[in-house]
């Protein structure tokens, strides 16, 4: 644990007690901090005070009259759609609102000169594929050697990392939600995947998410910026941060096309990635045969992993065999089972149109179960490609909403399931050798599950069910 001793004898207010508030409050304490705490969750609290922690509601002024700062979980809104009557108290208060990431990063600065030679924080940010890069970078890290820690998103909360030691790496997966309210962002390695439009609720618009993510780059320039610019946004944020067109601390990466000129670039159209300094080719390394890496998706998650590592000083031959053997993460492209000819492939953590999207173009002959808890979002793109010839058989839609998310991906044939048991049910009865099972929902979870990993363990659990009763042999 990285012990906060920044606050010292002091009141600390923390709001939220999930993974990362609970994490924020031992940290605060083995700091010498007093943290006071507070949930909605009845639950949660009783945790909390099991650990002997005060609990008080922090929506109520007395309790945050002694407060140096409020802390404020990821999941907890402070600004948009409207604040949570606890950060609405402190913000009337003047109580500085600050998160876990903030904390983190305070704490390492005041290492500063300490710890020889320094270590290396790695933030990676962006819509879709920041889980997968991260995992991605920390074991290729870790096959090279390198003392190396994964968080933030992903993994430990960043206050449950281990404290900083001499050349360690820490890999950090940070959300919108994350970057936004950090009051301090000091990565040495930024990256952004990509982005498109999802949250939007939360951050006001498309503009106020972009304005989230930017932020990493943008509060403290990092030694090092990896940026996706296969959308606008990217391209956009690149040119931003260029010093200029030879600037070599700008790594633009691409997976639909090769990318040109001066500079240093990471591209992979057709899973062949290619590194390039000055318009020469310097790395290679094939994409194509690697099954946890399969689609564009997954290529610019690739070419994201491959810069960071090659920042770090892994030559190209070392990464490409530590891609080889990575494994993939649960719920993103993962294959549950291969029966009759048919695969069945978990990718719950599609959980928006675009994610949804670049899985779909993965596969031919999809059986796709699809629906949740719809984000402001529209599904036309989605629909085109799902449509196209050889794409979707057909859809089973799940959801509070199965009706109006099928109403929108006409004229493709859907039926309605609502739930998970009755889709599956369908799609292992009507599947023919040469299909894909395939769960990417275009939608959050929340409707009928508390999370996608459990609505994901949900759809692998009734797969294998489904084929033990059918009498099939199911390969892993």
């Amino acid at each position: 644990m990285i012990a906060l001793r920044e606050y010292a004898q002091k009141q600390v207010a923390v709001l939220g007690l999930g993974r990362s508030g609970l994490a924020t409050a031992q940290a605060l304490r083995t700091g010498g901090a007093c943290p006071i705490c507070w949930d909605d969750s009845k639950a949660a609290r009783y945790k909390a005070a099991a650990l002997g922690f005060s609990c008080a509601d922090l929506a109520n002024p007395a309790a945050l009259s002694q407060a140096e700062l409020l802390v404020v979980s990821p999941g907890i809104a402070h600004l948009y759609p409207r604040p949570a009557a606890a950060v609405a108290a402190a913000l009337r208060m003047g109580i500085p609102l600050d998160n876990d990431i903030g904390l983190f990063f305070r704490a390492l600065g005041q290492e500063n000169g300490r710890i020889t030679p320094p270590p290396c924080v790695v933030a990676i940010t962006g819509t879709n594929g920041k889980s997968t890069t991260s995992a991605l970078v920390h074991h290729i890290l870790s096959a090279a050697g390198r003392r190396t820690h994964l968080g933030g998103n992903i993994g430990l909360s960043v206050l449950n990392l281990p404290p900083p030691s001499a050349g360690s790496v820490f890999v950090l997966e940070l959300s919108s939600y994350q970057c936004e309210l950090a009051r301090v962002l000091t990565p040495d390695i930024a990256v952004l995947t990509n982005l498109t439009a999802d949250h939007q609720e939360r951050h006001g618009g498309i503009g106020g998410y972009f304005a989230a993510k930017r932020r990493l780059f943008a509060e403290n320039t990092p030694g090092y910026a990896v940026i996706g610019v296969d959308e606008p946004a990217g391209q956009f944020l690149a040119s931003q941060c260029l010093g200029g067109t030879t600037d070599n601390e700008v790594i633009r990466i691409s997976a639909a096309q090769r990318l040109q000129g001066e500079g240093w670039h990471v591209s992979a159209p057709g899973g062949l990635l290619t590194e390039s300094h000055h318009g020469q080719q310097v790395a290679s390394v094939d994409l194509r045969p690697l099954a946890a890496l399969l689609g564009s998706h997954n290529h610019q998650n690739a070419c994201a992993a491959y810069a960071v590592c090659r920042v770090l000083g892994v030559p190209p031959e070392q990464i490409a065999q530590s891609m080889a053997e990575f494994p993939g993460l649960p719920h993103r492209g993962q294959t549950i089972a291969q029966a009759g000819g048919v695969l069945y492939v978990n990718d719950s953590k599609a959980t928006n149109a675009e994610a949804a999207r670049h899985a779909l173009r993965t596969y031919r002959r999809v059986r796709w179960i699809c629906g949740g808890q719809q984000k402001q979002e529209s599904l036309a793109q989605l629909r085109a490609v799902a449509s196209a010839a050889g794409a979707v058989v057909r859809a089973y839609v799940i959801g509070g909403d199965a009706v109006g998310f099928a109403r929108q991906l006409r004229p493709l044939d859907c039926l309605v399931c609502t739930t998970m048991e009755r889709a599956v049910s369908h799609a292992l009865a009507e599947a023919k050798a040469g299909e894909v099972v395939l769960l990417a929902p275009a939608a959050a979870s929340f409707d009928q599950y508390s999370s996608f990993e459990q609505r994901g363990a949900h759809f692998a659990a009734l797969v294998k069910e489904g084929l033990q009763a059918m009498g099939g042999g199911a390969a892993p």
